[in-house]
């Protein structure tokens, strides 16, 4: 499941994934949000993962096309997650991201905000 974050600075979408995330998290969460803020100017994206239980083929789609979609307008990416995995696979795919790329350990979600919103 997808939810998007409130209390978010000016120009940054934030979102929380636990468990199983499904291609409707993504058709109704996040492609309207990323839609507005890339018609706004730049995305900067603050995803916050403290649980993952995968994901549908219909949600890696999705997340695929979202991408490429505003791949112009990606600014900066922010994943904050304690699961080892994510942060190492973030740290080798990361480049192949558009904008730039930072990961954060959960007890460093503030300096993430701070940090994407910069």
């Amino acid at each position: 499941m997808i939810t998007k974050l409130d209390g978010m600075p000016e120009g940054v979408v934030g979102f929380q994934a636990t468990g199983e995330i499904a291609a409707v998290d993504y058709r109704r969460t996040v492609i309207p949000a990323l839609t507005e803020a890339a018609r706004a100017g730049d995305v900067r994206f603050l995803l916050v993962v403290p649980s993952f239980d995968g994901m549908s083929g219909g949600a890696l789609w999705e997340d695929l096309k979202v991408g490429v979609e505003h791949l112009r307008a990606w600014k900066r990416i922010a994943l904050v997650t304690d699961i080892e995995w994510m942060t190492h696979a973030t740290a080798f795919f990361g480049w192949m991201s558009p904008g730039e790329v930072k990961v954060f350990p959960l007890a460093q979600c503030a300096e993430a905000t701070e940090w994407v919103a910069g």
